[in-house]
């Protein structure tokens, strides 16, 4: 079984350098970091333990790559333009496409692209950071929520798919979670990527400071409350009590920048349609609102033109 990854950084690199550890067959897919790995390898030093992978099977070109059985995309969301040449490359009728991404509708793009792959949603809860060249650091956690895919975002069940996938990782030492509703499962992500990466770029500030200081957690709450409000209005039924846990695991975490945070000190563009615009226009297709996340949207976008200019 080859298994493919397509976006070798901090999620990406991370799950992709574990699954070769424990012994299965992967290949990666890389640009920048192709020469350093080649020759290096690929490094990650890890909270459960640090490792290398000395012999790495990398390539340039998609062209160069196997088909795979499972292709992992761990890009950022701005890049999936490109996957348009990349996909029908390395899959063939029956591949298992698993998106590890933030934001909303990205599965439908890549079933529209491979409409003969089996295409699904990985949610992850990973302080991870690609700190240099084929060199990963994982902070903390490193779960992945699951679902598959199906037409018009309805609840797939856990299928026979899904419990492979989830065994897979599970040889791998990955937690899985695996989730009926992939679309309850996205908007259940929203409620924490909303709340916190705006708002560590527009404070400038990392998760910890935030959650000590009154006035900030107090907005993130707020965000997290109407995310919530959001997703009841597209159809999904979000506890109010889902809150308190988000803050609550944050609270936990290490001193943390989230990736649209990392993205904005390096002057990259940063992931705002997808985890921002895409579910206030679903709400806003319902007749409702999200005035909060909309303000804070529009300073991101601002914010990422004056740094990108």
């Amino acid at each position: 079984m080859k298994i493919g990854v397509v976006g070798t950084g901090a999620v990406g690199g991370y799950y992709g350098a574990l699954l070769a550890k424990n012994g299965f067959d992967v290949h990666f897919l890389l640009r920048s970091d192709f020469d350093h790995v080649k020759q290096n390898g690929l490094r990650v030093e890890s909270k459960n333990g640090d490792f290398k992978l000395d012999h790495v099977k990398c390539y340039l070109s998609p062209k160069e790559m196997p088909e795979c059985d499972i292709l992992i995309v761990a890009l950022k969301t701005i890049h999936n333009h490109q996957l348009h040449a990349m996909l029908p490359a390395v899959t063939m009728p029956g591949t298992s496409v698993v998106l590890l991404q933030n934001g909303l509708g990205v599965e439908k793009e890549i079933a529209d692209i491979v409409p003969e792959a089996i295409v699904m949603g990985g949610l992850c809860f990973l302080c991870s950071n690609k700190i240099g060249p084929g060199h990963i650091r994982h902070l903390d956690y490193g779960s992945i929520r699951l679902g598959q895919y199906q037409t018009n975002d309805a609840p797939a069940g856990v299928t026979d798919k899904l419990k492979m996938m989830a065994d897979i990782f599970s040889k791998a030492k990955i937690p899985v979670q695996l989730e009926p509703s992939l679309g309850k499962a996205r908007w259940e992500k929203l409620v924490w990527n909303m709340a916190f990466n705006g708002t560590t770029v527009i404070l400038d500030a990392t998760t910890d400071l935030i959650m000590k200081n009154d006035a900030a957690r107090s907005m993130v709450a707020e965000i997290m409350r109407e995310v919530i409000g959001g997703a009841r209005v597209c159809g999904y039924d979000i506890d109010d009590g889902f809150v308190d846990l988000m803050l609550a695991a944050t609270e936990k975490m290490v001193e943390y920048r989230p990736s649209m945070k990392l993205d904005y000190e390096a002057c990259r563009p940063l992931e705002i349609d997808s985890i921002y615009w895409r579910p206030i226009r679903a709400v806003q297709a319902k007749g409702h609102d999200m005035p909060a996340s909309r303000i804070l949207a529009s300073q991101l976008d601002f914010l990422d033109w004056r740094n990108r200019k």
